[in-house]
């Protein structure tokens, strides 16, 4: 089993890391198209700002790899949001595995922008990411969020009902950091890993 986490300005692979040696996987971290292509599963994190990290993706040529991946994918945060079509979050374009939008989370006073620290999941219901994850705790820290679309398989309530897990094909995706959800988290690894 080769697991590629893919290299670029993302600022959670140390974190990634060390969840997959926890679970007793060697981790590549590598921007090598053949590396990644001849991976048997992809991790795609990320922590930043969209515009930017589109960019950059697009300077290493990652943005015509990564939709082009046949294996299991999995993107997290930021990853997840850079796998939709479009962001809010410097008006950009995405890699479009995903056709939606990823929009501002609204002005609310009684909530504060970023979502930041443990929610609950619901309507959970894939392989992956499965029933006995139901109403469990997660890690999220984000500003901007993926409406609930076809495509998604596990919900979270943070001023409006939004994604909190996306699938599409060989696709997956994360807007918690499973790699920071503690034993839930680490299933949902193992999970995605054993696919």
């Amino acid at each position: 089993m080769k697991t590629a986490i893919i290299k670029y300005n993302a600022g959670n692979t140390q974190s990634v890391i060390y969840a997959l040696e926890r679970l007793g996987i060697t981790p590549t971290l590598t921007n090598d198209f053949d590396e990644i292509r001849s991976a048997d599963k992809v991790i795609f994190p990320g922590v930043g700002e969209a515009s930017s990290t589109m960019k950059h993706l697009q300077e290493m040529k990652l943005d015509q790899l990564i939709p082009s991946l046949t294996q299991p994918v999995l993107g997290i945060c930021l990853g997840m949001q850079l796998m939709c079509k479009h962001s809010e979050e410097g008006d950009v374009n995405c890699l479009n595995i995903f056709d939606c939008e990823v929009k501002k989370f609204p002005a609310n006073p009684s909530e504060k922008v970023p979502h930041m620290g443990w929610n609950t999941l619901y309507d959970t219901n894939q392989p992956w990411i499965s029933n006995d994850l139901e109403d469990k705790h997660v890690y999220f820290v984000h500003s901007f969020y993926v409406p609930v679309v076809k495509e998604t398989v596990a919900k979270c309530d943070y001023i409006l009902p939004f994604s909190a897990a996306l699938q599409k094909n060989n696709f997956y995706a994360t807007q918690f950091h499973p790699e920071k959800s503690a034993a839930q988290g680490a299933k949902i690894i193992e999970n995605f890993i054993k696919l």
